[in-house]
């Protein structure tokens, strides 16, 4: 069969910067090799992690080639099997994860970074799924969370944040999120305990833990510290948001083993997304020719759940959001 080069569209950026640095590429992609494929994406994960990279904030980094390429998350079709391929075929629908170049409309990936996407897994959810997922899924294992836990999530209503408390509720923990108010009608509907944050949050916190607090993981990364000594949290079940990156730079890392272990970890994810041991809330989806507005969105810090690209989203017509009209208030 003779193969067709496919002309991808990338995100790419030649310095480091704030989103207006990403530029829109065009490239021929060679044939998938052994033991590759060529996946269509069609929706792909925007994420801090990405945006610490681009800024030039994340050491491990330093050393790559330029231009460098954007994102980590994906989920799309597969298009081309390379030799030596028997786990997927033309047609099949992955969730996957690279270390960059997710935000693109076509990516050429091992197999061994690939897992099938559940049909009851919707594209979006499957898209923003790895990293933020992988994170928690990572941090909640760390902890060795269960039912004899009361746990206390800082950021509870982001990415990751969100993931945690139904991920640690599903395990049969009492769970505790910290967050603004307008967040606590969703944490709710989750079954989480919100607190606000600020002066006087131990004792709130206290007020409702019914009892100590046995772990505490903090995605705010304001006062963490501080607080889980006030709560008497066991000094090895407190994380910190650098314990957080920690996790997130280790999982985006492209040897072997680091990629075999975030693979076998976005596999549970799926399981678990699967049976409905959570839902991932998706508050922004951009078009991928949008990237910038996107990432200016993520960098406002007000968004539940997680920002989505499209690659081919069916409109781009725009509604108004629920946290727009909240900000707009005076």
């Amino acid at each position: 069969m003779v193969f067709t080069p496919v002309q991808a569209v990338a995100f790419e950026y030649d310095s480091c910067g704030e989103p207006a640095v990403l530029e829109r590429r065009t490239r021929p992609l060679s044939p998938p090799g052994p033991h590759e494929v060529l996946v269509e994406i069609l929706t792909t994960g925007v994420n801090h992690m990405d945006a610490l990279i681009r800024r030039g904030d994340e050491r491990e980094w330093d050393a790559d080639a330029w231009p460098r390429a954007s994102g980590s998350d994906f989920a799309g079709i597969v298009r081309l099997c390379g030799p030596g391929v028997t786990a997927f075929r033309p047609g099949s629908a992955v969730i996957g994860h690279v270390r960059t170049g997710a935000h693109a409309t076509h990516l050429i990936v091992s197999v061994s970074a690939l897992v099938p996407k559940p049909k009851s897994v919707s594209w979006e959810v499957a898209g923003g799924m790895y990293l933020a997922g992988a994170t928690a899924l990572t941090t909640l294992e760390e902890l060795r969370i269960g039912r004899d836990d009361t746990i206390v999530v800082s950021a509870a209503a982001g990415g990751v944040g969100s993931i945690e408390v139904q991920l640690a509720k599903h395990w049969g923990a009492r769970v505790i999120g910290t967050c603004g108010e307008r967040n606590f009608d969703y944490l709710r509907q989750l079954g989480i305990i919100p607190v606000r944050y600020g002066e006087g949050i131990v004792e709130r916190i206290q007020h409702v833990s019914h009892g100590p607090v046995t772990a505490f993981i903090d995605n705010f990364g304001k006062d963490g510290q501080g607080i889980a000594e006030a709560l008497a949290v066991p000094p090895g079940r407190y994380r910190s948001s650098a314990d957080r990156r920690d996790v997130e730079a280790a999982l985006l890392r492209d040897d072997p083993e680091s990629v075999r272990r975030g693979t076998a970890q976005l596999q549970r994810l799926a399981q678990l997304a699967e049976q409905g041991a959570f839902r991932l809330l998706v508050s922004g989806l951009y078009p991928l020719e949008d990237i910038v507005e996107a990432y200016e969105d993520l960098d406002r810090m007000h968004s539940r759940g997680k920002i989505l690209l499209a690659t081919n989203p069916v409109s781009t017509f725009r509604v108004t959001r629920a946290r727009d009209v909240h900000e707009a208030m005076p």
